[in-house]
C-alpha cells in the first residue's frame, strides 16, 4: 500500500493546517480570478500555487520570481522557435531534446533556487508547444505562449500575497537557528577533542563524526537557506552576503578542528601524560571565548593571556618526539580561535542589522557561492531528459496518437524535476502510483460529485477536502512526494473551465497518457542517470581527490580559500550519502582529514618562494609536489598508489632531514610542521617513516 505506515502515523502540526488552508485559498483565488479572465487553461492558475508552494514565505517568494522568469524564457523561446519547425516535426523534436537537456544540465549545476529557472525555461517550451501542435486549429502560438505565461504569473501573485500577508513563517529565525546550532557543535566538537579522556571517564559520549556531518551538512545547507533572505521581512533580510562570508569562516573552523584532532591522535600514540597539562589549557582557551560577546574589529587576532605559557608548560612536560606534533597544534589551535572570533564578529554584527565586514576579512563570495558541482551527473542528467523527450515525442509522432502530447508533456516534465536524484526511480515510481490514484480521485469528482455542483463556492468547497489534505503531506518528507503528484494529477485531470464539459474518451486518454509519461522517464533514466550511493560517493571522492591536486598550485588567499568552502562543501554533500562499503566510509573519513591539509601543501610553495632558487631543498619541495600530484592522480583514476605513496613518504623523509641544515629556525620549523602534517593527514601515516 502507499505509504500506508507513514500516512497512519502522519499527525499534522498547527504550522501545517495553516500552511495547508493558506496555500488553498491561494490557489482557489487563482482559480477564481483565472475564470473572471476567462483564461484558456485556469489549471495553470491554481496548479503554479502548488507547485510553487512552500511554508516559507521567503522561499515561496524566490521560488515565484525564478518561476515567472524561467516560463517568460520559455514562452519567448516557444515564440521564436515553433512556427519555423512546426512543420518539420523530426527536427522540432530535436531541437525540443537539445534545449530541455541543456537547460536541465545547467540547472543541476546551481544548487540553489536559481536552478529553477533554467529547469522551468526547459519544459516550459515542451508544455507550450506541444499544446500548441494539438490546438493548432483553434489557438495561435502567440496566444497559447501568452496565456500560459499570464496563468503561472497570477498563480504565483496570488501565492505571494496570501503566504505574506497572512500568518508569513520567516526562514530568517530558521537559519538563526541552524547558525546558533552549527556554532554551538564546533564548540562541542573542540571540547570533545581536546578533553576525549575526561569526557570518557565522566561517562559523556559524543559521536565525533556525527558531529562534523553535522557542521558540513548545516553550511552547505545555511548556504542554499541564505539565498532567500532577500525575498522576505525578516530580521536577517539583505544579510545573504554577509551570512555567507561567516559561513566561509565557520568552515575553516572545521578545518581547523580536524587538523587539532589529528595532531591529539599523534601525540596521543606516543605518549598521554600531556592530556593532565592540556585540561588547564582548554579552561583558559573556553573561559576567552566565552567572557568576550562584544568582540571588537582590532581584537580578532587576540589570544588568551595564559596561551603561551599554558604551550611552553606543554612543551616541558612532552616527549621529544612529541615537539613537532605540540608546534602544529599550537598553529591550529591558534587559527581556531581567531576563526571563532571572526565568526563570533560577524554574526554579532548580521544580528545588529550590520552587513559590513571586517576589513581584515578579505571577501569570499562570488554572484554563485562556491558549492561543490558535478558537471558529469549533470551531464547524464541533460543525456536523460534528452532521450526521454526523444523516444517520449518519437511513440507521438509514429503512433499518430492525438493525446499523445500529454505523455510527452508529463515525461519531460517528471524528467526535469526528479533528475536531480541520485536514484529517482523510486521517487518516479511513486509520482506514476500517485498519479493512478489521482485519476481514480478525477473520476470519482468528474462523475460523482460535479454534475451536482452548480456554483464556484460549491467548487470550492468540494476540492477542499482533497486538496487540504495533500498540502497537509508537502512539509513531511517522504509524504511530499505523495502529495505533489496527487494533487498535480488530480488538477490536471479535471480540466477545470468556466462551463465544464467532461469528454469520456479524451479523460481516459489524458489519464493513459499521465501515466505513461512518467513510465518512459523511469525506464530511461534508471538506464542513464540512477546511480547506487556507493557510486556517487565514488565520484564525489575522485573530484575531492582532483581537488587536492589542484591545491598543490594556489598560493594562499582569497583563491586558495574559495577552493577550500568548495572542498568543504563537497564533503558535506559526501557525508549525506549512505554506503555499504567499509572501505568507502573509511576513504569519506580520510577526504575529511585530506581537506583540513591542504593549506599545508600551499604552505610549501609559500616556503619554497622564500628560499633561494639555488637552495637544493627548492627542488626536493618540487619533487615532493609531483608526487602527490601522481598520487592523488592515481587515488582519482582508482589506480594502485602504495608504489607512489612510498616514493612521497621517503621524500618527506629526505626533506625532514634537510631541514637541520636551514639557517633559518623559523622557516624550518614551518617546513617541518607542514610535511609532518602531509604525512600524517594526507598520507595517513601516523609514525615516522623508515626507508628499510
Amino acid at each position: 500500500m502507499l505509504l500506508a505506515r507513514q500516512l497512519l502515523a502522519f499527525r499534522p502540526t498547527r504550522l501545517d493546517w495553516i500552511f495547508a488552508i493558506k496555500t488553498y485559498v491561494a490557489g482557489i483565488l487563482a482559480l477564481y480570478i483565472a475564470f473572471s479572465l476567462d483564461l484558456a487553461y485556469p489549471i495553470w492558475a491554481i496548479g503554479t500555487v502548488f507547485i510553487i508552494a512552500n511554508p516559507y514565505s521567503g522561499m515561496a517568494s524566490s521560488k515565484s520570481l525564478y518561476r515567472v522568469l524561467g516560463t517568460l524564457i520559455g514562452a519567448i523561446v516557444s515564440i521564436a522557435v515553433t512556427p519555423f519547425l512546426i512543420n518539420t516535426p523530426w527536427l522540432f523534436t530535436f531541437f525540443l531534446a537539445a534545449w530541455v537537456g541543456v537547460c536541465l544540465y545547467i540547472s543541476m549545476l546551481d544548487r540553489t533556487s536559481r536552478s529553477y529557472v533554467f529547469m522551468l525555461a526547459g519544459y516550459t517550451v515542451v508544455i507550450i508547444s506541444y499544446n500548441i501542435i494539438y490546438l493548432a486549429d483553434t489557438v495561435s502560438i502567440f496566444d497559447m505562449a501568452i496565456g500560459r505565461f499570464l496563468e503561472i504569473t497570477l498563480g504565483v501573485v496570488c501565492s505571494a500575497v496570501i503566504s505574506t500577508c497572512f500568518f508569513p513563517l520567516h526562514i530568517g529565525p530558521a537559519v538563526e537557528t541552524r547558525v546558533s546550532q552549527a556554532i554551538q557543535d564546533t564548540k562541542l566538537l573542540f571540547d570533545q577533542i581536546l578533553l576525549g579522556e575526561q569526557l570518557q571517564k565522566e561517562k559523556q559520549h559524543y559521536d565525533y563524526t556525527q558531529l562534523l556531518g553535522n557542521i558540513t551538512r548545516d553550511t552547505s545547507e545555511i548556504h542554499v537557506m541564505a539565498v532567500h533572505l532577500s525575498y522576505e521581512k525578516s530580521a536577517l533580510q539583505g544579510m545573504t552576503k554577509p551570512l555567507q562570508e561567516m559561513l566561509h569562516q565557520l568552515t575553516l573552523l572545521v578545518a581547523n578542528l580536524v587538523a587539532i584532532s589529528e595532531r591529539m591522535k599523534q601525540l596521543d600514540q606516543i605518549d598521554m601524560t600531556y592530556r593532565a597539562d592540556l585540561t588547564q589549557m582548554h579552561v583558559h582557551i573556553a573561559e576567552f571565548l566565552h567572557d568576550d560577546p562584544d568582540i571588537q574589529e582590532h581584537q580578532l587576532n587576540d589570544l588568551p593571556k595564559q596561551f603561551e605559557p599554558d604551550f611552553n608548560l606543554l612543551m616541558d612536560s612532552a616527549r621529544p618526539e612529541q615537539c613537532l606534533a605540540l608546534q602544529s597544534l599550537k598553529m591550529d589551535i591558534r587559527h581556531f580561535i581567531q576563526n571563532v572570533r571572526a565568526v563570533k564578529l560577524i554574526w554579532q554584527r548580521i544580528q545588529n542589522g550590520d552587513d559590513s565586514l571586517p576589513k581584515s576579512i578579505t571577501p569570499l563570495t562570488t554572484p554563485y557561492p562556491s558549492l561543490h558541482r558535478d558537471h558529469g551527473v549533470a551531464v547524464r542528467g541533460g543525456i536523460s531528459a534528452f532521450l526521454v523527450i526523444l523516444i517520449a515525442t518519437s511513440f507521438w509522432i509514429l503512433s499518430g496518437w492525438k493525446s499523445g502530447f500529454m505523455m510527452a508533456v508529463m515525461a519531460a516534465i517528471s524528467a526535469c524535476i526528479l533528475t536531480a536524484m541520485d536514484n529517482p526511480v523510486p521517487a518516479l515510481k511513486l509520482f506514476i502510483r500517485a498519479t493512478i490514484y489521482a485519476a481514480v480521485i478525477v473520476f470519482i469528482y468528474a462523475y460523482g460529485i460535479f454534475p451536482h455542483v452548480s456554483s464556484f463556492w460549491e467548487l470550492a468547497v468540494v476540492l477542499a477536502p482533497f486538496i487540504i489534505f495533500c498540502l497537509l503531506l508537502f512539509p513531511h518528507p517522504p509524504l511530499a512526494g505523495l502529495g505533489l503528484p496527487l494533487i498535480m494529477g488530480m488538477i490536471m485531470g479535471l480540466n477545470l473551465h468556466n462551463t465544464y464539459a467532461l469528454d469520456q474518451v479524451a479523460f481516459f486518454d489524458s489519464a493513459i497518457g499521465t501515466v505513461i509519461g512518467p513510465i518512459i522517464s523511469v525506464y530511461i533514466i534508471q538506464m542513464v542517470r540512477s546511480m547506487s550511493p556507493d557510486m556517487t560517493v565514488q565520484r564525489i571522492l575522485s573530484l575531492h581527490y582532483k581537488a587536492v591536486r589542484n591545491a598543490l598550485y594556489l598560493p594562499y588567499g582569497v583563491d586558495f580559500k574559495r577552493h577550500l568552502r568548495s572542498m568543504l562543501d563537497r564533503i558535506g554533500v559526501l557525508n549525506s550519502k549512505l554506503v555499504q562499503s567499509e572501505n568507502l566510509k573509511q576513504e569519506m573519513n580520510w577526504a575529511l582529514i585530506e581537506t583540513s591539509a591542504v593549506v599545508d601543501l600551499t604552505r610549501l610553495q609559500e616556503l619554497a618562494e622564500q628560499l633561494s632558487g639555488l637552495n637544493p631543498l627548492v627542488s626536493s619541495i618540487g619533487n615532493l609536489q609531483q608526487l602527490l600530484d601522481e598520487y592523488f592522480r592515481a587515488k582519482e583514476m582508482q589506480q594502485p598508489q602504495l608504489d607512489i605513496l612510498a616514493q612521497v613518504l621517503k621524500q618527506i623523509l629526505r626533506l625532514q632531514e634537510a631541514t637541520g641544515q636551514l639557517e633559518n629556525i623559523d622557516i624550518a620549523q614551518r617546513l617541518n610542521i607542514s610535511l609532518n602534517n602531509i604525512r600524517s593527514s594526507l598520507c595517513h601515516q601516523s609514525t615516522m617513516y623508515s626507508a628499510e
